[in-house]
């Protein structure tokens, strides 16, 4: 069982001012003497009379643990794809430099030489800063990434992997971690025919405080096993990813064998027990809660992956009744986890005695200028990159209704996927078979305008680092996947006016559990219309109606080959029947720059010459309205 619960920690700030200032910094003021911390919890200034490592008594100590999640490529407050400060509803900033800043004002207040920093993941994909030197100027040919420049300036002392590190292939990161100060870890990446971790499984960092035992803190990194699902063209046959619970069983005896009075876990998986892949594996996608409920001797847990905002939770375990510490620091820099280990000398041997934990709000903060500096030069070519100019357009795109009408920005992926796939078919056997193609409404803030376009206009409809391969499915299949797809509405009746949060399961602040918009799929045909109406009215698994290829009823025997990203070919999201279908294309290209190569050879964008309406949602059969 675990309950959330929102620090009551205190500031650490000493009683001088200077000290104090410094910790003021890091996030408004939510009232006289008290520092605003998020998760809508205060922390006062008397806590540090209390400090344990200020006591007379050398048999009491603490540590802190400080931690980032899923920073994503993100090293400063920049939206590379609208060209501005990142700016969101929320109000929040972005970024490892501004982290930086928390990161360092907590040392220079509780001592340095008492914190352990870590990552949980998911650090190398995720901005076109990151993409650039995977792709455009690669760091497997020399050039340093920014990310390890940013996180040695930073001084973590490990990094779990994510899922998100596998993008690239091994050798990208491979690369990338060679040019870190600190090692990666990741227990349950084994090797596919050994079973033996590629990457270290564990650390142990010593922490000494002035007139005390060293303590050592273990420190053990953990991925969701996804990746065998999301990653497969890159990691079959190489890698393996047993569960998170099964590999902690394993080795979290290990670090207390080696001698470690603390253990953390950094850990890339979720809070929930949910899995995106269904019962693709034996093992769920998020399992932090599992395990420390599961899994004995561990005393705090960084979670990654889930992009949650976590501040402080408990969960208990069920072998020993013992409580641990989960906290989750939100995504991108945004947040900043503070866990304190209080602990206490007994027979010679350190005990923990309790823990807390707290998030640090980047919103208040600089950027730190060491870090900033360091990635100056990067930055800039990225710049220069992104807001090259590659093509034009006869008239404006937005994917910002694409969830609930059909628009010119979804048929534009569709038909750049779909016509690279028939090409490629070109004297195969499959050549001759109708191709269709999917696509998700990644990004509602994507559009592209009429007139100049930029590689960032062109790169910000396709967010993620999807490969396209083909498939074929048959008329009934494509049914199927369509009915799958359509979960992500709810059941309604009437024609509305409906809001999207009224009409969709999406992931909403509400509704944290819902359907992400990645997970829902539009298609479309190629040489001839596909067109189908999505009947919200209907029960899941019957709303596909007036299903057509080239006006005519589907043919349920028919076969075509799907255009699909990898993700969702291996069974992310957990459509029907991809998983196990036959691949007629795989080059590995990647879908954004397939989209980017386009325009920059054909010079012109005309969505009159391949955007048509092709679906509608409706309620009983008659149109229905939407209103954003």
């Amino acid at each position: 069982m675990s309950t959330d619960a929102r620090s009551s920690k205190t500031d650490r700030a000493t009683e001088t001012g200077a000290t104090r200032r410094q910790l003021l910094a890091l996030a408004a003021v939510g009232g006289a003497g008290a520092v605003a911390v998020a998760g809508g919890a205060t922390a006062t200034a008397a806590d540090r009379r209390t400090d344990p490592n200020r006591s007379a008594r050398t048999d009491v100590a603490r540590i802190t643990v400080l931690g980032t999640t899923d920073l994503h490529g993100n090293v400063y407050n920049w939206d590379y794809f609208k060209n501005a400060p990142y700016s969101d509803s929320a109000g929040n900033n972005i970024g490892i430099a501004k982290a930086a800043t928390i990161i360092k004002t907590v040392r220079s207040v509780v001592g340095a030489g008492t914190c352990v920093t870590l990552d949980a993941g998911d650090t190398i994909q995720g901005t076109p800063l990151a993409y650039y030197f995977a792709k455009i100027d690669p760091i497997t040919q020399g050039a340093t990434h920014p990310m390890a420049a940013a996180m040695n300036k930073v001084g973590y002392d490990a990094a779990a992997l994510g899922n998100h590190e596998y993008n690239y292939g091994l050798d990208t990161l491979r690369a990338f971690e060679k040019q870190l100060n600190f090692p990666l870890l990741s227990a349950n990446s084994v090797d596919w025919h050994t079973r033996a971790p590629v990457f270290e499984p564990w650390v142990i960092k010593t922490v000494q405080i002035t007139g005390r035992k060293p303590i050592r803190v273990g420190i053990l990194g953990l991925v969701t096993p996804g990746v065998a699902i999301w990653d497969k063209a890159n990691v079959e046959g190489k890698v393996r990813f047993p569960g998170i619970v099964e590999q902690a069983r394993k080795f979290v005896p290990k670090l207390r064998q080696a001698g470690a009075d603390v253990v953390i876990v950094s850990c890339h998986s979720g809070a929930d027990t949910s899995s995106s892949y269904g019962d693709a594996l034996p093992w769920p996608e998020n399992a932090s809660t599992l395990l420390a409920e599961q899994v004995q001797g561990i005393d705090a847990i960084l979670v990654g992956h889930a992009h949650k905002e976590i501040p402080q939770r408990f969960v208990t375990n069920t072998k020993t009744g013992r409580q641990v510490l989960l906290s989750e620091p939100l995504y991108w820099g945004m947040r900043v986890t503070e866990m304190s280990i209080d602990l206490e000398l007994r027979r010679g041997a350190w005990k923990v005695t309790g823990s807390s934990a707290m998030l640090y709000n980047a919103n208040e903060v600089d950027e730190d200028p060491a870090v900033a500096k360091a990635v100056a030069r990067s930055h800039a070519k990225v710049l220069t990159y992104v807001n090259s100019v590659v093509g034009t357009s006869t008239a404006a795109m937005s994917a910002a209704t694409s969830r609930y009408e059909d628009t010119a920005a979804i048929d534009f992926i569709n038909y750049v996927q779909a016509d690279a796939v028939k090409a490629a078919l070109a004297g195969t056997p499959q050549a001759d078979l109708p191709v269709l193609s999917i696509a998700a409404p990644f990004n509602k803030a994507a559009a592209i305008p009429a007139g100049e376009v930029t590689v960032r206009d062109v790169a910000g409809l396709y967010i993620y680092d999807n490969t396209l391969l083909g498939i074929t499915l048959t008329g009934a299949q494509v049914k199927d996947y369509l009915e799958q797809s359509a979960t992500y509405f709810k059941q309604v009746s009437g024609t509305g006016p409906f809001t999207p949060d009224q009409l969709t399961n999406a992931v909403t602040p509400t509704a944290p559990g819902g359907t992400p918009d990645y997970n829902y799929d539009i298609m479309a045909g190629l040489d001839a219309d596909l067109t189908y109406a999505i009947d919200v009215a209907k029960a899941p698994g019957s709303r596909i109606t007036d299903l057509a290829y080239a006006g005519e009823p589907i043919d349920p025997a028919a076969q075509f080959v799907i255009a699909i990203n990898n993700y969702r070919q291996s069974g992310g999201g957990n459509f029907p029947h991809v998983k196990t279908a036959p691949v007629v294309y795989n080059r590995q290209i990647e879908i954004r720059q397939l989209l980017i190569d386009w325009v920059t050879a054909n010079g012109t964008i005309d969505p009159a010459s391949f955007s048509s309406l092709d679906w509608k949602l409706v309620s009983d059969g008659a149109d229905i309205t939407v209103t954003d």
